[in-house]
């Protein structure tokens, strides 16, 4: 690793801190749920600790100042415009979504989503009682890439898009070309389209993601967006939705007020604040750590267990692993490994029916826990393959 400003070596102990990652579950191991195992930059550290030397809690009101974080960020890094009439605060992304859903659909219809893709769009959308319809994303050359008319087609049947852009789990960014493509499709049939942007920080060095709504000119477009996976915050609980549309606002509004979404955590400000305006150089070098740890998993696979391949990306800290050759569906594969090794990754399978096949690893942590988790992965997939017949 090259030399960095900021430690991102020492693994640190999250066990007994009410972790779900390390103490929902006895795995030795787990590299299964998107957040990172590397102390968060030093300027957050510190506005929490300052935070939290005035001894009262009580309600908090969101400052224009948390705002005005969010627009110099993605006016400064991306080109993106935005003003606070258009945004809206909420507690997360996903709870965003949900109050969409309720508040711009009805109950029974469909809504897109494009697999494989984040587990829970699919709990989002039937637990509010509306039904999935995947636009299945087309794999091959170990790459992905859009089925363009099937998304035309489904799309004539929906109100609702849900986008994830970069994409979870196979991370991609999709090109200005795939994102106008997708808006010029949205508005043939009139499709709310929802932008889930949370990943878009978490690119490789010298890579920058497309903003849905730099991509395309489209009223019916929504951006959801959120520091708490590019700065390891999420336990504050704390986003913003984005829409030049009045009338999807009030209803947005509305429903997030309805749905009690729009609260803020009395430590939640001060850490979106310092993690936009006091810690990019943290986060350029996190990108470059997280860009070395991807070469490592790459040669490693190549090198130790070339039957596991990894699916090129270009953003996220979470990698999609094909697994394919081993001939074992991703729930018995993950089952294998926890049970044999310790090592708790996520089964394919969970991001739609299309992944079945794959694993998902998350690769945010030191070195050496990568490294810890790669050889378990190796001796399990051996030991697998030694009871199924051999490699």
């Amino acid at each position: 690793m090259k030399n960095t400003s900021y430690d991102f070596k020492s693994v640190i102990d999250r066990h007994d801190t009410n972790c779900l990652k390390w103490d929902l579950f006895d795995d030795d191991l787990p590299m299964w749920v998107a957040d990172m195992d590397f102390r968060v930059a030093p300027a957050i550290e510190n506005a929490i600790q300052k935070r939290a030397s005035h001894p009262i809690y009580g309600y908090t009101i969101v400052p224009d100042e948390l705002f005005e974080a969010y627009i110099n960020w993605w006016d400064s890094r991306y080109g993106f415009n935005m003003s606070k009439e258009n945004m809206l605060y909420s507690i997360g992304v996903m709870p965003s979504i949900s109050s969409m859903i309720r508040c711009l659909t009805d109950e029974g219809d469909e809504i897109l989503i494009q697999s494989p893709v984040y587990h829970v769009f699919y709990y989002v959308i039937e637990d509010n009682n509306r039904k999935v319809l995947e636009n299945e994303l087309i794999y091959e050359n170990d790459k992905y890439r859009i089925d363009f008319d099937d998304l035309d087609e489904k799309l004539s049947k929906v109100k609702m898009m849900i986008l994830c852009n970069p994409h979870n789990p196979i991370g991609k960014i999709w090109s200005k070309e795939d994102l106008a493509e997708i808006g010029k499709l949205c508005k043939k049939h009139d499709v709310i389209l929802i932008s889930d942007e949370i990943h878009c920080d978490l690119t490789d060095p010298g890579v920058k993601y497309n903003p849905f709504e730099t991509s395309f000119e489209y009223d019916k477009a929504i951006t959801c967006l959120s520091p708490s996976k590019s700065f390891n915050i999420a336990g504050f609980q704390s986003s913003i939705v984005h829409t030049k549309n009045s009338d999807l606002m009030d209803k947005i509004k509305t429903q997030m007020h309805v749905d009690n979404s729009d609260s803020c955590n009395v430590f939640a400000t001060a850490a979106v604040i310092a993690a936009y305006s006091k810690s990019e150089d943290w986060l350029d070098e996190l990108r470059q750590v997280l860009y070395e740890n991807k070469q490592i998993v790459k040669d490693y696979l190549a090198n130790e267990l070339p039957i596991v391949k990894l699916v090129p990306c270009d953003a996220t800290y979470l990698l999609w692993l094909d697994c394919s050759a081993l001939n074992a569906h991703s729930k018995v594969l993950r089952e294998f490994l926890r049970t044999n090794q310790g090592l708790f990754l996520s089964a394919g399978h969970d991001f739609g029916e299309c992944g079945k096949e794959f694993l998902r690893m998350n690769i945010a942590c030191p070195q050496e826990l990568l490294v810890d988790g790669l050889r378990r992965l190796k001796a399990g997939v051996i030991a697998l393959k030694n009871i199924s017949g051999g490699l």
